[in-house]
């Protein structure tokens, strides 16, 4: 029989000193890829853990931190401090998303921890970055959309600016210190030397503004701050979240083919040669009435039966689906995406795997996030060689 592939991070250990979400969210991705990954609290939990008690964190933390070793240590005692050196010394990556400035000033920012290990990767994320004049600004999703302009482009363009939804400068920034860590690793492989590598949420949302830029390059001054559920850049028609029956469905048409199909689809073939529908410049020029044309047919009918008649026909559309339609799709748990999981403290609830497939590895099986300080045994006893009385001693003097 042939040996089971190895998953792509076996034998990497990560120190993960990160708290809330984009840290996190590159350690569990880390975790996933099959790399020992234990993620190091103070004594009351980390940030995200420690608001389960408001009702609405206890779910998010277990997302992120399953697959982990949890261990507490005080890194504010010199005893703590020798145990996480102890740590570096054997690990491959560290990563941590303080303010920058933090590691520093306790003795263990990588110029000191890259002295006991030079193979060590060191990964930091924060706001704006440890150079630079917002270098000490405080940093949240909710300031890093308004700083970053996700804020301004994001709503009706008659009422006020809203936050995006989900916390996506956090989970861009995660998604970039997972990516920059590897870059690094596989440098580490060319030269045998590890390094510092930096991400900040600032840099990695930029890009996602493309359409919104682009429209700004074009128009300049012009430039309408929000265009609602409309292309950012105002340079796709249809492009729009309809009213139907039992909710809404959103379709982009952005080829004269899709809107043809559409039209097929609609009832309305009549119009192909409509000089206002024509072409896609055409459209976006008379979009009030293209989308005044499909909200008359999808009005008619379930989100669903529009979905499903448009993707018969390969014109990108969906339906609007609540939370709770999203946690049980078909296809995520199909593929292992979503997972449904038996956790200790939370009961059956569904959990995320990785997005990353590695085709011939098989997925990393999915381990509920434990309890504070339920692997200080393994770590501090097992892995760094404490005995039983000298774990004790360790935590009646508040090291662990």
């Amino acid at each position: 029989m042939p040996s089971v592939p190895a998953a792509p991070l076996s034998g990497i250990t990560v120190i993960d000193l990160s708290h809330v979400y984009n840290g996190p969210y590159a350690t569990f991705l880390m975790a996933m890829a099959g790399a020992t990954v234990i993620k190091v609290e103070p004594h009351g939990g980390e940030h995200l853990r420690s608001r389960g008690d408001m009702g609405g964190a206890a779910l998010p933390f277990a997302m992120l931190n399953s697959n982990k070793r949890c261990v507490t240590l005080n890194l504010k005692a010199e005893r703590g401090k020798a145990l996480l050196r102890e740590m570096v010394a054997r690990a491959d990556v560290l990563v941590e998303n303080f303010a920058p400035g933090v590691m520093d000033r306790l003795g263990l920012g990588a110029a000191d921890l890259r002295t006991l290990n030079p193979r060590l990767i060191y990964g930091s994320s924060s706001g704006y970055g440890k150079s630079g004049p917002y270098r000490d600004y405080p940093a949240m999703d909710l300031v890093m959309q308004a700083m970053c302009g996700v804020i301004s482009v994001t709503g009706q363009p008659d009422q006020p600016p809203v936050k995006a939804g989900p916390a996506l400068c956090d989970f861009s920034a995660g998604v970039h210190l997972y990516g920059a860590v590897m870059t690094a690793l596989f440098q580490r492989e060319r030269t045998g030397e590890g390094c510092v590598v930096e991400v900040t949420m600032q840099d990695s949302v930029y890009a996602s503004l493309a359409s919104n830029l682009g429209m700004l390059h074009a128009r300049g001054g012009a430039v309408p701050p929000r265009t609602g559920n409309r292309h950012g850049g105002l340079g796709i028609s249809p492009y729009n979240a309809y009213a139907t029956r039992d909710g809404h469905v959103v379709i982009n048409a952005p080829g004269d083919a899709h809107f043809r199909a559409i039209l097929d689809v609609i009832g309305r073939a009549d119009l192909k040669d409509d000089p206002r529908f024509n072409t896609r410049a055409a459209r976006v020029a008379h979009m009030q009435e293209v989308d005044a044309l499909l909200e008359a047919w999808t009005s008619l009918h379930t989100k669903q039966d529009v979905a499903d008649r448009l993707l018969a026909v390969s014109v990108p559309c969906a339906p609007v689906r609540e939370l709770s339609e999203v946690v049980r799709d078909r296809n995520m748990h199909e593929r292992g995406s979503l997972q449904w999981v038996d956790h200790p403290g939370l009961g059956r609830v569904v959990l995320p795997h990785s997005p990353m497939v590695f085709e011939g590895s098989p997925r990393v099986p999915l381990q509920p996030s434990v309890a504070l300080g339920a692997d200080n045994e393994a770590v501090f006893g097992t892995w760094l060689g404490r005995s039983d009385a000298e774990l004790e001693e360790l935590s009646r003097a508040g090291v662990i």
